[in-house]
Order: structure tokens, then sequence, then C-alpha cells
């Protein structure tokens, strides 16, 4: 079983272009698809609007969309990185944002999506890093956080954040980099009330360069895992795990089945599939080639053949892979309906350069169509 949906396309709606989505599927079926969409000439600094779309049956319709979150209530600068969770508790589906690359927000949504509470800023609580990192840019995610499903942490939640000094002068004069940078996480143990710093990950130095966007899977023994993009000359991702997401953070280095194009992937572990083995899902463009991407420009290689792979011993190895999408493909999440769908939401196609994607699709398929020879 595959199939394709396309949820938003560049040149429509008065944006340019969409990037960055994120998915969530909640416990009843509800599937929450998201993306930036970008004005300007879709850059990551442009006026970026966060955009929703629904779907009550698992992804297979959708609702129209609309805005959670307009950048024009908070002034210059485009609003990114939306991060969902949903709350094993009660449904509550939390997500985190960011404004400017300065300044990070909290909302909740109690009716599956339907409706969102008003805003409220937690920038506050990252000051903390400061006493560690100089940071002038802060990120969540992208993609979705997590709630810890058991253990002593058993309802905290954990969301990845990557942060720079703002050195860098990749976008040239008057805005701020976001290399060299800090990877670290926030969690919160009194369901999104208050949030905390938690430990650094994985730091710039003469081994890791660059690490930012995250992602994370609780493993079968409870530990958490932070699975990094980064630009170092491996080429591979890199893998951190903690006892709790927050503290005692382990680096175990590069994973070297996981190609590293410089691009955020996304990470699932499956609880609705009728079998007695762990099986978590990878996906990311699984390529390191150049054949798209012009010589000086500042990706590393394109985004093309977006892969999921599938791991049954806890990240271990990566012995299973299907391609869902052969051409242009970049950033993604992956979630998991209630009957044991899993959906895909990425970036798909381009038009003027890699990063201008042509449309944000969202693929259906089971575990079957991933294992099948």
């Amino acid at each position: 079983m595959l199939q394709k949906t396309i949820l938003f396309e560049a040149r429509t709606g008065g944006y340019w272009n969409y990037r960055v989505p994120g998915i969530l599927c909640t416990r009843s079926g509800t599937v929450l698809a998201t993306a930036e969409a970008r004005r300007g000439s879709g850059g990551d600094w442009d006026g970026n609007d966060v955009i929703l779309r629904r779907s009550l049956d698992g992804g297979l319709n959708w609702e129209p969309p609309t805005v959670i979150v307009g950048c024009e209530q908070y002034g210059p600068g485009p609003v990114s990185n939306f991060c969902l969770i949903e709350d094993l508790d009660d449904g509550t589906v939390h997500a985190l944002y960011c404004h400017n690359y300065a300044r990070v927000f909290y909302l909740r949504s109690t009716d599956e999506g339907a409706t969102f509470s008003a805003p409220t800023e937690i920038t506050a609580s990252m000051l903390p890093f400061q006493e560690h990192y100089p940071w002038r840019v802060i990120a969540t995610g992208p993609g979705h956080g997590i709630q810890i499903r058991s253990g002593p942490y058993r309802g905290r939640l954990v969301v990845p954040v990557w942060m720079s000094d703002g050195s860098g002068t990749e976008f040239g004069a008057g805005k701020l980099g976001h290399r060299p940078s800090e990877v670290a996480s926030i969690t919160s143990d009194d369901h999104g009330q208050t949030w905390q710093c938690g430990d650094f990950v994985a730091h710039t130095d003469e081994r890791v360069v660059n690490p930012s966007e995250t992602i994370p899977v609780q493993l079968s023994d409870g530990t958490i895992l932070f699975n990094v993009r980064n630009e170092s000359p491996q080429n591979r991702r890199l893998i951190a795990i903690s006892p709790d997401g927050a503290r005692e953070w382990q680096d175990l280095g590069f994973d070297g089945a996981l190609l590293e194009p410089v691009c955020m992937a996304s990470i699932l572990r499956l609880y609705h599939q009728a079998n007695e083995e762990t099986t978590i899902l990878f996906a990311n463009p699984d390529n390191l080639e150049n054949e798209l991407t012009p010589p000086g420009r500042h990706l590393a290689h394109d985004r093309k053949r977006l892969t999921v792979k599938a791991s049954t011993d806890d990240c271990r190895t990566w012995l299973i892979s299907r391609v869902i999408e052969e051409g242009p493909s970049g950033y993604s999440d992956l979630a998991e309906t209630p009957d044991g769908a899993v959906l895909c939401i990425y970036e798909c196609g381009m038009i003027e350069r890699m990063t201008d994607t042509q449309s944000i699709a969202v693929a259906r398929f089971d575990l079957a169509w991933v294992t099948q020879s």
C-alpha cells in the first residue's frame, strides 16, 4: 500500500512556497499536517505563517488549510519550526514554535487541532542555556516531539532545540547566521505548563560540525535517542542517548547506515503494529550525490530519493529500506494511525532551486510495503 496526496502547492494561497512540514496523528485518528507558508522568495527569514490541514479519517481526506500562527502579530521575522506532541493522558495537543529565531512560544489544542489556545511566550525558560552558550538564534524541532511512555519519567514532554551564536554569514548582511550551532533539549513534567532546559547534547568542535535539527525517539528500554542533523565530513547522522531526555547524554557517534545530505530527517517508533518486535522507522533523503545542486551553493548534497528505513533492534541496524520519492524530496516527518498505517509528510519536487519546494505531499503506506522486497 502506497498512496500519495498533495497538501500544499507552491505559488498558491498567497504564498511563494511551503516548507518544513510536520505531522501528528491523535489516538482517535485525527491527523494534523502543518507547514511553513512562506512569502517573499521562500527563504528562512521571510515572513512565514504556520498553516494546518486536518484529516478525520487517518489521512485519506483533508479539510481546507487554516492559519494557526500568523507572523504579523509578532512583528518582523518569520514564525517557524512548529513542533507537535500529543499528551497520552488526556489527548491535549501541545505545540511549540519560534518567532524570528529568537523567541519561543507554546500553545495547545484540546479539540484535536480544531482550535488552539492563545500563545504563551516561554523564551525566559530558554535563558539558562546562555550560562553555557551565548545563543542569539534558537529553534525548536522541527517535526514532532515525544512524550515518555514508560519508566520513572513517564509523561515528560521532550523537545530537541538547536541554537547558534549567530556569527555565521550564510544569510548575508543584517541577518544572524544559523552556524555554528549546538543541540540541547527542553522538557516539561507538568503537561506543558512550564519548561526546563536539559543538558547540551552536541557541540560544534573538531569532530562534529554544526549539529542542528534533531529528531527524538524512545527506545524499548525507556531511554531517549536523539538523531541529529550535522555537517560533519563523515556525512552520517549523529546519535546520542539519555536516560531521561534531559541529562547524561552519551554521544554514540555517527550511524554508518544513515547518510546525511545535510537535511532534516524523521524518526518514529511504531506502537500499533500487530507484531512483537519494536519497529522504528527513519526517513530522509538517502543521497550524497550532487547532480541538482549548483557548485558554490550552501547545500552540501542534493535533497532527493526520500527513503524510509526500518530497524527492529532499537536503531542499531537498518536492514530494510524503501524509496518513497525518487526525485527531489527534502524535509519529512512521520506519524502512525491507530489502524497501523504510516504517514510520511515531506517536501516534494523543486522549482528554481533545491530549497524552492514545489509541494508538500503526504505518503500513506503500511509496514508491509516497507518490508516487501
